[in-house]
């Protein structure tokens, strides 16, 4: 008997594993166009797990999700009993789902719907279950209250913390920590048992304390509940007196001997052996805790074995040993070894490793086709052994009705001769004392026809001499055969060189070039035929042509690996460079280009291995080669040069329009490269010029040049450094392109009309390069647009224009030029719209009139003409306008000619303008035109209107005629514009003293028809600014400002400030020279040409006393005078006016001034006159006297009175006396005191003795010695004259 069971097993064996190799090349392909029209029984693809512990405050969900053709529907079971959801109404199923979801928001008790549940999936085909799901409520019960009295513990011996948390669902986590919620430090003498307990293995007095607390987490309802806090002391008893010993022993709490040294003993677990059972896959958590004082050392050891050391780990100071992933090899005997100075102890520990069900060979879907045969195998293990059950669409196959095709044979069913419609689930259950395991697979049987599922004409590339795979995936039902043709179906592919594989692979295992071309693949079952094209495609291998090679480079020089690669034309090449195997420095001295590699100024950092590797989508190849960097040798001084020219130039790649140019770099001579030009000739068209074609970086030698149809090419290459161009190299071979037809047309169309009746076509011709051939021609076409449809065309060759005559007046044309030669015409031209010419417009604008604006702004509108009368392109519109006369009754001018026509342009079709810049209260026409491209049209009626008034001009003048001690007479004339009927003056003045500040402002008004006006009560020596301006009806005009000042005594005249100014007429112009005694230092030259009516031109003075004017004209005579002008650019003073005439052609005479004898003779005078100077002042200060009195005599001026002995006293002044004039200082004779760094007049401090008005109204001051100063005039001024002053006296 035993040996038929052999036989049969041995039988059943070598069926499973034929079945197996038949059924198995049978494969669902996961295409979805596929899946979606293959009918298939449901499978379970997504379930809740086997334990599911819920949280009672959420909803419970409970996932069922299926697929199959047609899609499932789902049904529940509850503790083996249907589970009608329709009647529970808090109980609700997802839709296409079996998911159900339990609301207990209500405050359903979660306890009501406990219990093991299990899904039904189920569709025509079959029906599959889900596992047992066991619901249960997750649980955190209170802790037990209880009191909990102090313990108190000798020092030395061991204790246990008792935690003891209640039972909750699942298990809680258990730490210990303080009030302050910190955890109790651990060590190897203090520590927590996987129990949960707080083991000491020894107390100390340090661990007296009154809060040990025990927390216990509940994981799925994420509370934390704690025990009452923990009371320890520890007593030390050596630090007792002997009667509260004596009392603490009678109480028995210590027993009779304090706590002493002692061996280990262990604490858990007890007793010398002990047990435990761990499942397969499990983790295994063994534990020794010992006592002892000192605190013994653990270690763990296994008797029967060696521990794992990959999956064994110690934890909690090594008083647990942790074993991940437990097998069967990990069962056996453990020890653990307690140890101290006192002795040792073991525990034994048997380990037994028990097995819940795994799959060996899980059971896989089978499908089939009609009358095949096939095989399910559900194979577990464990330990005990698991008892396999199977049932089919969730029934016990027992109870199925029989089938011949189906036999049971323990862990595998056999089918044979299947028919269709016989597809089911089958469920397999292994299952022992510690848990089950449930597959469902289903037989699915087809009858399908082939379908190939390779994409049609797909293209496949593969290197040369390497292997070619070319897909044929198939599906169907039975299993297709896939036979493979080449470029037709007349032969079939068999034998080498080709390899077949099993799922219809085609391999070719060294791809040549004759292996290109067209390959088919035809899929063949009983139910049908499929085939795919594809094709393949052998490329060319890449390969490193020309590899970098090693390099020593001198630091600071340039360094370049080159890499020129070969590859199949249709691949791209991608060349990537590393430096050790890792990427380029990112610096901009790294350059790398198609084909090389260069470094610029390499340093010590750039040693290295430099490796290029060139990809493309098939293949890639490398090089690499070394860099060394070495020390520059001291060398001399280096000459650099241009470059020598390049040579050995050759031409490869020859193209219709292109073709490749090589040469070899010349010497550098010790300045690099930095680019090479190529030139080319055309000894066709242009024999003997050379034309810059491109330019490529110094780094490369060679270049891909683009060419045109109909050149005779040669080309030569120049180098570029730092220095210059190289010479040319010499020509290349003469590389011939053949004619062609023209590629572009001719640019620049345009249409235009120079006649009224005619339309000028004109273009840019092509040049003799863009011909493309011989016989170079121009296409002309015309036609009126919107009116033609046909077009008009021309032939012409050599010319730029063409004029078409006879045309009607500016009506737009479409145009096109195309250009044609003898092999074709150019591209189709693209279409430009011209107009034919334009005559001049017929009509005149209509409705002029005239809207004054104000008294200088007009604005005129008018009537647009029509565009029929345009004839031509709207250009604008013209104003013309001109001043008749001015309004005035009495005025001389109100008949004189009319002014010059202005005219104003308005371009686009406008209506209306504005005319600026009028002449107030005058007369003026204007008219109108419109003007287009050919010229303007009739003019329209004149049209007058008339401006307002509007305010004067300035005064022509403001002088005075007359001053006195407390009165001015003040004359002036009329504005030359007076744009109106003056009404009117406006006076205002007031005072200005010593710092510029003003008084109040007075005003006076003067009637029109005045001149002049005299000013009373006025005070003496007082300065007056004046502001005076005319009015019309329309307001006051701009004033005109001029200061004056009263006289301080009439019996005392004083000198000008300017003085001696003369001028004399040179080559270089006027130069005018002057005496100035004043304070100002903004001097100006101001000149006039005579009896003219122009403003005063003025330059300004640099600090000296002379000036040349250079901008005088020739033949003409000039008013000059030299003002000086105070802070706010007033004329303070101003000198006598000359009389100017620059000849008309100076004479060129020699200048004694110029000549070097005169200028060396007035320097030796002008050095004695120096040293005199300084002998003199030596003397004086030494105590010498100087006499005033006939020095003033000797230079008095005779056009000044003596000054009274009362009014000056000239003291001898002291040496220390600094703020004096030094002794033997003088004044000038003129009266005057000149003063240095000042810019405020010294009639403003109360130094000037008189002041008068000359006959032009200017002040000239003249200043004494101190004087008593009205304190209405402000504060004194004691300033002394300087030696610097009383030097200038004498020039």
């Amino acid at each position: 008997m035993p040996m038929m069971d052999i036989l049969r097993d041995c039988w059943k064996l070598l069926l499973v594993l034929f079945l197996g190799n038949v059924v198995m090349a049978l494969e669902v392909p996961l295409d979805p166009k596929i899946l979606e029209g293959l009918p298939q029984p449901p499978t379970i693809t997504h379930q809740s797990p086997k334990d599911y512990i819920v949280d009672p405050r959420e909803n419970i969900i409970i996932h069922c999700e299926a697929k199959g053709k047609p899609h499932p529907r789902f049904s529940w079971t509850r503790n083996g009993i249907h589970f009608d959801i329709d009647k529970e109404p808090k109980v609700t199923m997802k839709g296409h789902s079996g998911t159900l979801t339990i609301d207990i928001s209500g405050g359903e008790k979660v306890e009501a719907y406990e219990g093991v549940y299990q899904c039904t999936a189920r569709n025509e085909h079959g029906t599959a279950v889900s596992n047992n799901i066991v619901i249960r409520q997750s649980r955190s019960p209170l802790w037990s209250k209880e009191r909990i009295k102090p313990i108190i513990v000798q020092q030395g011996v061991s204790l246990v913390l008792q935690c003891r948390p209640p039972a909750g669902l699942p298990p809680p986590i258990i730490f210990w920590m303080d009030n302050n919620f910190q955890r109790l430090p651990q060590s190897q003498r203090v520590s927590q048992g996987l129990n949960g307990d707080l083991y000491f293995s020894n107390v100390m007095t340090e661990d007296s304390r009154s809060d040990y607390i025990c927390y216990a987490r509940f994981p799925h309802t994420q509370t934390i509940q704690q025990k009452q806090p923990i009371t320890v002391h520890v007593l030390n008893m050596d630090a007792i007196n002997e009667t509260m010993a004596a009392y603490f022993n009678d109480t028995d709490l210590f027993g009779d001997a304090p706590a002493e040294e002692r061996s280990p003993s262990f604490l858990v677990p007890t007793g010398s052996t002990s047990s435990k059972l761990v499942l397969r896959g499990q983790v295994l958590e063994l534990e020794c805790i010992a006592d002892g004082l000192p605190t013994p050392e653990l270690s763990w050891s296994k008797i029967s074995g060696e521990l794992p050391t990959k999956r064994a780990f110690y934890l909690n100071f090594q008083k647990t040993l942790r074993i991940v992933n437990v097998s069967e090899a990990d069962a056996g005997e453990y020890r653990c070894k307690a140890k101290n100075r006192l002795g040792s102890v073991h525990h034994t520990i048997r380990v037994t490793v028990k097995a819940a069900p795994y799959w060996i060979d899980a059971p896989r879907n089978l499908v089939l086709a009609p009358l095949e045969m096939g095989v399910l195998t559900c194979r577990a293990g464990g330990n005990p052994k698991p008892i396999i059950s199977w049932s089919i669409n969730g029934d016990p196959i027992e109870n199925a009705p029989p089938d011949s095709s189906r036999k049971v044979e323990d862990d595998t069913i056999i089918f044979t001769d299947v028919q269709t419609g016989s597809s089911a689930v089958y469920q397999c259950n292994a299952s022992n004392e510690y848990g089950y395991l449930l597959s469902n697979v289903f037989v699915n049987v087809l009858a399908e026809p082939p379908r190939v599922l390779t994409p049609l004409n797909k293209v496949y590339q593969v290197i040369m001499n390497k292997p070619a795979l070319l897909d044929c995936a198939s599906f169907g039902s039975p299993l297709p055969v896939v036979t493979w043709y080449k470029n037709s179906r007349t032969g079939v592919l068999v034998g080498d060189p080709f390899v077949f594989y099993e799922n219809g692979t085609l391999e070719i295992p060294v791809a040549q070039a004759s292996n290109n071309g067209k390959y088919t693949c035809v899929a063949t079952n009983t139910f049908g035929i499929s085939e795919n094209h594809v094709y393949l495609e052998v490329k060319e291998p890449t390969r490193i042509l020309k590899q970098p090679e090693y390099k020593v480079v001198q630091r600071n020089r340039d360094v370049v690996f080159e890499c020129k690669v070969k590859h199949d034309p249709s691949l791209v090449p991608t060349t990537t460079w590393l430096k050790d195997d890792g990427e380029l420095p990112d610096h901009e001295r790294f350059i790398v280009n198609p084909d090389s590699l260069t470094i610029i100024k390499v340093t010590e950092n750039d040693e290295g291995t430099y490796t290029c590797i060139t990809n493309t989508t098939l293949d890639q190849d490398s090089a690499s080669a070394q860099l060394t960097v070495v020390e520059a040798p001291p060398t001399p001084a280096v000459i650099y040069e241009q470059p020598d020219a390049p040579t050995d130039l050759e031409l490869t790649d020859h193209g219709a329009r292109s073709v490749q140019l090589t040469w070899t770099p010349g010497d550098e001579h010790n300045s690099p490269i930095k680019k090479f030009l190529i030139q080319y000739e055309d000894a066709l068209h242009d024999r003997g010029t050379w034309h810059n074609l491109t330019e490529v970086p110094g780094t490369k030698t060679t270049a891909h040049l683009k060419l045109s149809p109909y050149v005779h090419y040669s080309f030569r290459v120049m180098a570029l450094n730092d220095v210059g161009y190289s010479l040319p190299s010499q020509p290349s071979h003469q590389y011939k392109t053949n004619p062609a037809a023209p590629d572009e047309n001719p640019s620049e169309v345009n249409g235009t009309g120079t006649e009224h009746n005619n339309l000028v076509i004109s273009w840019k011709p092509l040049t003799s390069l863009q011909s493309n051939a011989p016989g170079l021609q121009y296409k002309v076409m015309w036609r009126q647009k919107d009116v033609d449809k046909d077009w008009t065309s021309v032939t012409v060759a050599n010319v730029s224009k063409f004029v078409v005559a006879g045309t009607p007046t500016f009506v737009p044309y479409e145009i096109k030029v195309q250009a044609l030669n003898k092999y074709g015409h150019g591209p189709k031209p693209a279409v430009v719209v011209g107009y034919s010419g334009e005559d001049l417009p017929v009509a005149a604008p209509e409705k002029v009139r005239v809207v004054v604006q104000n008294s200088t702004l007009a604005e005129v509108y008018w009537e647009p003409v029509p565009p029929n009368t345009l004839r031509g392109k709207l250009k604008g519109y013209k104003v013309y306008y001109w001043k008749e006369r001015n309004l005035h009754k009495h005025n001389g001018h109100g008949h004189s000619h009319p002014m010059e026509q202005q005219t104003l342009n308005f371009t686009g079709n406008r209506s209306h303008g504005k005319l600026p810049g009028l002449h107030p209260y005058s007369l003026y026409m204007v008219n109108i035109r419109v003007y287009n491209g050919r010229g303007e049209g009739p003019p329209s009626n004149n049209h007058q209107f008339e401006t307002p008034e509007g305010v004067p001009g300035r005064p022509a003048y403001l002088k005075v005629t007359e001053s006195n001690l407390d009165s001015l007479t003040l004359e002036w004339g009329p504005p030359h514009e007076k744009n109106g009927r003056l009404t009117g003056y406006t006076l205002q003045y007031q005072s200005v003293n010593n710092t510029n500040e003003f008084s109040q402002l007075e005003e006076v008004s003067v009637p029109a028809n005045e001149t002049s006006i005299t000013l009373h009560n006025l005070k003496y020596s007082t300065r007056y600014k004046f502001y005076f301006s005319a009015k019309t009806h329309r307001g006051s005009g701009p004033r005109i400002t001029e200061e004056f000042a009263t006289i301080m005594d009439a019996e005392q005249p004083v000198s000008p400030v300017f003085g001696n100014v003369s001028s004399s007429v040179g080559e270089d112009g006027a130069l005018i020279t002057w005496v100035y005694w004043g304070p100002e230092k903004h001097i100006y030259v101001e000149y006039i040409v005579e009896n003219s009516d122009e403003d005063w031109q003025k330059e300004m003075v640099n600090g000296s006393q002379f000036h040349v004017l250079k901008s005088l004209k020739e033949g003409l005579a000039y008013k000059v005078r030299v003002v000086a002008k105070g802070h706010t650019d007033h004329t303070v003073h101003r000198s006598e006016e000359l009389l100017v005439t620059v000849p008309a052609m100076a004479s060129r005479q020699v200048d004694i001034a110029t000549q070097g004898w005169f200028i060396g003779l007035m320097c030796a005078i002008a050095l004695l006159i120096l040293v005199l100077l300084i002998v003199c002042f030596i003397k004086r200060n030494k105590g010498g006297k100087y006499p005033v009195k006939e020095k003033e005599d000797a230079h008095a001026d005779p056009e000044i009175q003596p000054m009274k002995d009362d009014d000056i006293t000239f003291g001898e002044y002291s040496d220390n006396e600094d703020h004096k004039p030094l002794k033997g200082s003088r004044t000038p004779s003129s009266g005057t005191v000149k003063r240095d760094e000042s810019d405020d007049s010294l009639v403003d401090y109360g130094e000037g003795g008189d002041g008068q008005f000359n006959e032009d109204g200017s002040f000239i001051g003249q200043y004494s010695g101190k004087t008593e100063r009205d304190t209405v005039q402000g504060h004194e001024s004691s300033e002394a004259p300087s030696p610097i002053n009383a030097m200038n006296s004498f020039v």
